[in-house]
């Protein structure tokens, strides 16, 4: 990208992120080319980019996850496929066939899924699947990677022959092999394997007496390896042979090489998308591992990182088992610029880094460790000046080196560049370089450009809070335990806490208070103030959140409400449809009922049929003509109303369990009062109210007015004490 430099790349450390990517390929191209990443300029391509990403890291999480991309690298191949007279050997051969294989499944399942994955079914659904290629190598090479016997017709004759010869072989070598052991000729080892050949282990002192081909003896030379002459004759002819079927086997991969050769291009792009599908797999791996997601892009340049992480500080403190501090920052038109301001080592750089870090890593197609809710623009231009940039090469002191990046930055700067500086202004006389960094800083917003800048220096804290779409903020220090929170707060410069700092590392106070006076007093004085503003802005900052917090579940409480509400009054309209229908059925039974009364007692049928027929068809007159379909689906609403019912009655009944319940647990657990003479009581299965004459031991006798009674006190509930 030609608004990024390699400089900035390594300032803000992208390149190890790139290494721990690469760390999950699958294959050695996916390594190399993660390796290779870059930003991608085209707004479209990139949206794919991120898309696939994230649609691989979805999968991780359904049941549809994606098939097995693996396969072995076939550049070598291809590059002898482009030249002829060539031809490849079987593992070659077996690699391309595992490719187009790998490349139908991948089609196929993108194909059948393409709602889960739209972006990964377009990418695939370029492709132009193949099969030819796997089944003509199919013929030729077996799974096990040996060439077919009928592979071809004269392959399969020659290997016939083959097997006769290594008959004859066998047959004329255990003939040999029994007359000689009968002559006490061998060793007791009897026979043994020299050059892919069986041999007999003949005795030394007989190895005249065995007639054949002598073929190595052993080490102590008491035995001597002799292929028998009538073997040897086959051994011949079965060397004949072998050679023809080296010939033939080397014509048959020439001539599959040749049907391969035009599918080269072909082959080239399938490699390319496996190597893809790789990459993507291994940014989703690597955004599993640092609960990386897609957050919303937009074009309203408005950047909005919220619980923002840096990936490498992340992992690294993952390891150690400690606690990563999130940031949360925002930059857009009315707020284009940020200087963040506060002690050394509370965080000023690894947030600067962070913000960078994560748009080089969005730009290029991966996906970054923020909330949700976060929103981000894109940037044409990414401007970086951070650490010490001495240049031993150039003979430049650090300053000078600055300097020149600031002419760049100069020049560069505009509405779509993004610029991240720290330690802003220093490396020279603090007034003069501050004056020379006050004046950037106001070409840099009238250039109308986004940014983030870290100092020290107090005239450019004045400078950000006079300027209309610029802002002060600070890390948060702690300045009693004189301890970093690493928090970024927006809204105030921060103190540097510089003799606060010194007093804690053990700078005797002597010195601190002759330092303090060569100050001049109004400058302590307000740095003084901007550390008791920075303090009182914490606690006002948890207030607001906690009244946030406050107001966020009682708007979802509401929330529930009204739905628990819509429910309740669907589930009534439902009952007292429910109810009528009964209410109907059941005056429809007492009129049946009345009629077959009658009829049990004067037997007429003609005034009982008469009377029936009147009652259905007043009771059809009122009904609508519905079709089977709709009077199915009637009374499966019906049933439903009355499972509902049905369950709505358990869960009621339920509840009224686990409240009873509850309440005998809550008496139980209460403590339970002393009981005096004069106490008004009742019994806890009773209504009447009583008074407390007489204690003895765990008994009361207890005066009703009419009668008394002596009863247990645990059976006794406190109404009102003795005055």
């Amino acid at each position: 990208m030609s608004g990024i430099l390699k400089k900035t790349l390594q300032d803000l450390e992208f390149p190890s992120v790139l290494q721990q990517v690469s760390a999950y390929c699958n294959t050695e191209l996916g390594r190399e080319r993660v390796l290779q990443i870059t930003l991608i300029e085209d707004q479209d391509t990139l949206r794919d980019a991120l898309g696939r990403t994230s649609e691989y890291l979805a999968s991780f999480s359904n049941e549809n996850r994606i098939p097995n991309h693996g396969f072995d690298a076939i550049s070598a191949e291809l590059q002898l496929l482009g030249i002829e007279n060539t031809l490849l050997d079987v593992a070659g051969f077996r690699k391309i066939a595992v490719i187009c294989q790998t490349v139908s499944t991948h089609k196929r399942f993108y194909k059948k899924f393409k709602e889960y994955y739209p972006f990964l079914h377009k990418s695939a659904d370029e492709l132009v699947e193949n099969q030819e290629i796997p089944e003509q190598i199919g013929k030729v090479i077996d799974r096990f990677g040996e060439i077919k016997d009928r592979a071809s017709e004269a392959l399969y004759h020659i290997r016939r022959e083959m097997n006769q010869v290594r008959g004859r072989i066998n047959q004329s070598f255990n003939a040999a092999l029994n007359r000689y052991h009968a002559s006490e000729f061998l060793d007791e080892i009897r026979e043994s394997v020299v050059e892919n050949r069986r041999v007999l282990a003949v005795k030394a002192m007989y190895r005249k007496k065995v007639r054949g081909t002598v073929m190595g003896n052993s080490k102590t030379g008491s035995i001597v390896y002799i292929e028998p002459e009538a073997a040897l004759r086959y051994s011949r002819e079965l060397n004949n042979l072998e050679y023809e079927e080296r010939e033939e086997i080397q014509r048959i991969l020439r001539e599959l090489t040749d049907i391969l050769r035009p599918y080269r291009e072909l082959l080239e792009i399938y490699q390319d998308f496996l190597a893809q599908i790789d990459i993507i797999a291994a940014k989703a791996k690597y955004a599993k591992e640092i609960k990386a997601l897609l957050p919303e892009i937009n074009t309203e340049r408005k950047l909005y990182l919220k619980e923002a992480y840096h990936p490498l500080l992340l992992l690294s403190n993952k390891k150690l088992k400690q606690k990563t501090w999130p940031q949360t920052i925002e930059l857009h038109p009315d707020n284009r610029i940020i200087v963040i301001s506060g002690p050394n080592a509370g965080g000023k750089s690894i947030t600067l880094k962070t913000i960078g870090l994560l748009q080089i890593m969005l730009q290029s197609g991966m996906l970054i460790p923020v909330h949700e809710r976060s929103t981000v623009c894109l940037f044409d231009k990414i401007l970086t000046d951070i650490g010490d940039n001495q240049s031993i090469e150039n003979h430049l002191s650090t300053y000078s080196y600055r300097l020149k990046n600031m002419t760049r930055f100069l020049k560069k700067c505009d509405s779509n560049t993004l610029f991240l500086i720290d330690e802003f202004g220093t490396g020279s006389d603090p007034e003069l370089g501050g004056a020379l960094a006050e004046v950037f800083l106001e070409v840099f917003y009238e250039a109308d450009s986004f940014g983030v800048i870290t100092t020290h220096y107090a005239n450019l804290k004045a400078l950000a809070n006079e300027l209309p779409n610029a802002t002060n903020a600070n890390m948060l220090f702690d300045s009693k335990t004189l301890q970093p929170i690493f928090q970024l707060e927006m809204g105030q410069p921060g103190s540097s806490f510089t003799f606060e700092v010194a007093q804690k590392n053990g700078i005797p106070y002597s010195l601190i208070n002759r330092a303090k006076k060569k100050v001049s007093r109004g400058k302590v004085r307000f740095d003084a103030t901007i550390a008791k503003m920075q303090k009182e802005r914490s606690k006002m900052a948890q207030t607001g959140s906690r009244l946030q917090e406050e107001e966020s579940k009682a708007r979802d409480a509401a929330n529930k409400h009204k739905v628990l509400n819509a429910k309740l009054k669907s589930k009534l309209e439902n009952y007292q449809e429910l109810y009528d229908h009964n209410q109907r059925m059941i005056y429809l039974g007492n009129k049946v009922n009345t009629l077959a009364e009658r009829y049990f007692h004067d037997k007429k049928k003609r005034p009982m049929v008469s009377e029936l027929i009147r009652i259905v068809e007043t009771e059809n007159s009122k009904r609508k003509k519905k079709t089977a379909k709709e009077a199915k689906a009637e009374r499966e609403k019906k049933r439903k109303i009355s499972e509902e019912l049905k369950e709505e009655v358990k869960v009621v009944r339920k509840a009224k369990k686990t409240a009873q319940k509850t309440a005998e647990k809550l008496e139980k657990m209460k403590p339970r009062p002393v009981f005096r003479i004069g106490d008004r009581v009742r019994l806890f299965d009773g209504k009447a109210v009583g008074t407390i004459d007489s204690l003895e031991k765990n008994k009361a006798v207890v005066n009703y007015g009419v009668f008394t009674t002596n009863v247990s006190v645990d059976q006794l509930e406190l109404v009102e004490s003795k005055k």
